[in-house]
């Protein structure tokens, strides 16, 4: 009996020295907890579930919301000028023959005007008015180069055209329609070139048309 009793003191000492181990020692850590060790996150994600080393705690928009960049005004998202439409350009034409070419010449400058830089790439439309109706001028198929006109800066391109020594009247040329690349509205101008075509059976030169840039000034 003497023996059992012994046996339920040492249980009971020792249960009480476990719950004592297991008690606060008021600074925060249990005694013998393990202590935690510091693993080595992915490249690029946090060590802890936080902000990765080096950032913000809270850097950028809500959940759920996205960071938007608003382009400048006149240009792509890309920051690259954009396309000059009709209204921004003042477009001209003058008569830039040259004694002893086989054809003629009329050279149409496209001034930007709009305030900001604009690029003009490819071929305008350009048709001539004539007294046997509207005639569509051809691409002469010069490799085309995307430009950047400068605000207040021009570019140009040519015309050519047979000249009338066939003595007759030929076709009379009333007027000039150019409409920029990539653009729905066109411009009439007067025509500045000379007064006729030839008329011919279809074997003559025709009228033809530069790309942008294809024509410097006073040509």
């Amino acid at each position: 009996m003497r023996v059992r009793k012994l046996a339920f003191a040492a249980l009971a000492v020792t249960a009480a020295l476990s719950l004592t181990a297991c008690q606060d020692d008021g600074a925060g850590t249990a005694q013998g907890a393990p202590t935690a060790s510091t693993g080595t996150a992915p490249s690029g994600l946090p060590a802890s579930g936080g902000p990765a080393a080096g950032g913000p705690a809270s850097a950028g928009p809500g959940k759920g919301s996205t960071a938007s960049t608003a382009a400048p005004a006149g240009s792509t998202g890309a920051g690259k000028p954009a396309r000059c439409r009709t209204a921004d350009l003042t477009i001209t034409a003058a008569d830039r023959t040259i004694s002893g070419d086989p054809d003629n010449t009329v050279v149409v400058e496209l001034k930007n005007h709009s305030g900001k830089d604009c690029t003009l790439a490819g071929y305008a439309g350009v048709d001539l008015k004539t007294s046997a109706g509207t005639l569509s001028a051809k691409r002469s198929g010069e490799p085309v180069v995307t430009g950047v006109v400068k605000n207040g800066k021009s570019t140009y391109f040519g015309i050519s055209y047979p000249a009338n020594t066939s003595g007759g009247s030929g076709v009379r040329i009333t007027g000039l329609v150019v409409t920029p690349p990539d653009e729905t509205h066109p411009v009439t101008l007067p025509w500045p070139g000379s007064g006729s075509l030839p008329v011919t059976d279809g074997s003559g030169s025709p009228v033809k048309i530069g790309p942008m840039g294809s024509a410097g000034q006073g040509e």
